[in-house]
C-alpha cells in the first residue's frame, strides 16, 4: 500500500502539519519519497492510521491518497482533501 500527502505551504502551522503527518505515517511503513510511504497494514491499522492523518490534515488545503495495489482497480485509490481529476483509464505513473 502506498500512503502518498501534499500539504499547503500556505499557513503559518503547514510545517508542523507537515511534520505530523510524516511521524503519523512513518509508524506504519517507510518513507520512499518526502511524501510518500510504504506501508503493509491490516485493514484495521489502515483504518487507525487513515483516521490520525484525516484529524491533521486540514481538508480545504491538504490532500491526501491511499493506493492499495492490491486489490481490485475499484479500490485502487482513497483520496481525501483537495480533489483534482485523474483518469483511471490511463497509466498511473507514481
Amino acid at each position: 500500500m502506498l500512503v502518498t500527502y501534499d500539504v499547503s505551504t500556505l499557513q503559518d502551522d503547514s510545517q508542523k502539519r507537515l511534520r505530523r503527518i510524516a511521524q503519523a505515517c512513518n509508524g506504519y511503513g517507510q518513507r520512499v519519497q518526502k511524501s510518500v510511504f510504504e506501508c503493509s497494514v491490516s485493514d484495521v491499522e489502515l483504518e487507525e492510521l487513515i483516521n490520525k492523518l484525516l484529524k491533521i490534515m486540514d481538508k480545504e488545503q491538504d490532500s491526501l491518497r491511499i493506493y492499495r495495489l492490491r486489490e481490485p482497480k475499484d479500490k485502487f485509490i482513497r483520496h481525501y482533501g483537495v480533489q483534482t481529476v485523474v483518469n483511471l483509464d490511463e497509466p498511473l505513473i507514481i
